[in-house]
């Protein structure tokens, strides 16, 4: 992730040709292997497409987004402190709960993301992630990067993880304590 944006911020015409891959198949990707071909010659198909998937996404951010500083991992990060971070279903509730995106469309895309292959899904990531940053929403790259990779593999955990991430965050609005001024009486009723 850190080579990709330091390629970004290095040139206005490198972040052009990583950009030029956007929600294409690496074989399409010809301006890109110059600066990918180095980190992925010897990845397999899905992670080399996530990885060129997601250097093109990072280089077509919003100017708002690329005038933020870089992610920077923290040292000694690991596969449970990864779990930890939020991935796209994190990102999406955040976008419900701050108004950038509307509960049905957010729930609508996740639902379909989770029942396609990877080359469908990967389509439609540079319109959410566009809509989602342009909104003030980050994405975790780094995690991104790691789901794609093992979406054809492991899709039902990932969309689970999705998918539980995203109503963690849009059902904290709606907690127990905010359902109204009778739900004592229920709880009580329900305690005979």
């Amino acid at each position: 992730m850190a080579h990709v944006f330091g390629l970004c911020e290095s040139s206005t015409q490198t972040r052009a040709e990583l950009r030029r891959g956007l929600a294409l198949p690496v074989e399409r990707c010809n301006y890109m292997h110059r600066y990918l071909v180095p980190w992925t010659a010897e990845a397999p198909p899905d992670a080399k497409r996530a990885h060129y998937a997601v250097a093109a996404l990072i280089a077509a951010r919003p100017r708002p987004a690329r005038d933020l500083p870089a992610p920077v991992a923290a040292e000694g990060e690991g596969h449970v402190a990864r779990r930890a971070r939020a991935n796209l279903g994190a990102a999406l509730g955040r976008a419900v709960t701050q108004g950038v995106l509307k509960p049905a469309t957010a729930e609508s895309a996740l639902h379909l993301m989770s029942r396609q292959s990877a080359d469908a899904v990967h389509p439609g990531l540079p319109a959410l992630t566009r809509q989602l940053l342009t909104g003030g929403i980050p994405v975790d790259w780094a995690v991104l990067l790691e789901d794609m990779a093992w979406w054809n593999r492991d899709r039902d955990r990932i969309a689970t993880a999705w998918l539980e991430s995203y109503f963690r965050i849009t059902s904290a609005q709606t907690a127990p304590d905010d359902l109204g001024a009778d739900t004592p009486d229920v709880i009580e009723e329900n305690h005979r």
